[in-house]
């Protein structure tokens, strides 16, 4: 098939999560037509990753940030979604299974402030905890050696850390409560990244039935198209904030933060929040 039409098959596939029949029909030609095109058309654009997604904190990011709701420092937005797959078998199937029951790998995003992913890892089976996930993670090592200076917002799934910072558990006073305020809000770009990067990618809302390493690149390619998109200014409108007082009421239990996060936390809590 020439390459454009090798390309066409694969987006289609990509913005309806269709099923690999249904888009082969259309292109007439058959499902095991589609799997092969679909996985060597991924892995090409997966391959651009390194053009398309980097993490470069810059003054512009940080002032920005601080333009959203007055907290400091921010040089990016951390969270993790699940993509649900099918069960892969085998003897470690199970672990792809999350919490709320249903098999799905989790992946570990951050945004800048203009809404555009920056630091991508799509590897981890659903049943991992975010913050394992970033422990493991290139970033981590980076901000935990210093080389790069700033500190991520991320929620309470995540440790308290010096360079990342989530809301208190229970604030109890006024400047607690300004700082949960500020950095709710600052954060909420990584959600609206979510939804419209699902609502672009159906493939990735409804479920990936493809093999698992197809389904990893997959991942990685619709994140790399989200943010070529972004470049070229084809923007899709996003849904109404979410409610600050839904995350709030969603909180769980907390992560253990470090005593060095703490203590940054608290100090900017009672330097910066205070008045």
């Amino acid at each position: 098939m020439p390459p454009l039409l090798q390309l066409l098959v694969a987006l289609r596939f990509y913005a309806t999560g269709c099923f690999q029949m249904v888009d082969g029909d259309l292109f007439g030609v058959h499902k095991s037509t589609v799997c092969r095109i679909v996985s060597r058309v991924s892995k090409a654009i997966a391959g651009l990753k390194n053009q398309y997604i980097r993490f470069e904190p810059r003054r512009e990011t940080t002032a920005e940030f601080y333009g959203r709701a007055g907290f400091p420092g921010v040089i990016g937005a951390i969270d993790c979604t699940h993509i649900p797959i099918t069960n892969p078998g085998g003897e470690n199937g199970e672990l792809f299974r999350n919490r709320k029951g249903y098999c799905s790998i989790n992946v570990q995003v951050v945004c800048d402030d203009q809404a555009k992913i920056t630091h991508v890892v799509a590897r981890w089976p659903g049943s991992t905890h975010d913050s394992r996930i970033f422990d493991n993670s290139q970033l981590c090592a980076l901000l935990e050696r210093g080389e790069i200076r700033g500190h991520l917002v991320g929620d309470d799934g995540y440790a308290c850390r010096p360079y990342l910072m989530t809301p208190l558990l229970n604030p109890q006073t006024q400047a607690e409560k300004n700082f949960n305020y500020s950095h709710i809000k600052t954060r909420g770009v990584i959600e609206r990244v979510f939804g419209v990067w699902k609502r672009r990618f159906p493939c990735i809302q409804e479920g990936l039935r493809t093999k698992l390493d197809t389904t990893l690149t997959i991942i990685v390619a619709v994140a790399v198209l989200y943010n070529f998109g972004k470049r070229v200014g084809d923007e899709i409108p996003e849904e109404g904030e979410h409610s600050l007082e839904d995350d709030l009421a969603d909180a769980q239990v907390q992560n253990a933060g470090n005593a060095n996060g703490n203590a940054v936390r608290r100090t900017l809590i009672e330097n910066h929040f205070a008045a």
